[in-house]
């Protein structure tokens, strides 16, 4: 399992929100709460650890784009995220973008 993470960690990159749009447009892109770790939610769906990926849904912290969210990201073009595909998944988190 600590293979397929490393292996995960090393695939997650940043993505523009035009990147995105063909996965948004076949329902697969995923958002993954900013407090789960990207590489954790990867290997939970790979080894579909369903109980796991279960209370996530529970607990909202993976959840569908919602209607307005679509929209305010289609409204902000230079929008990022870090992203990760888990076939036939793309799992995303907002890009935080700290001022230095």
């Amino acid at each position: 399992m600590q293979d397929l993470r490393a292996e995960l960690a090393e695939m997650i990159d940043e993505a523009e929100w035009d990147w995105l749009i063909p996965h948004v447009q076949r329902d697969a892109v995923v958002i993954v709460d900013s407090t789960l770790d990207l590489a954790d939610v990867g290997v939970a769906i790979a080894s579909d650890n369903v109980l796991a990926v279960q209370h996530w849904i529970s607990e909202q912290q993976l959840s569908k784009p919602s209607a307005e969210q679509l929209t305010a990201w289609g409204n902000d073009r230079t929008r990022r995220f870090n992203a990760l595909i888990v076939q036939p998944y793309v799992l995303v988190q907002n890009l935080i973008v700290q001022n230095l």
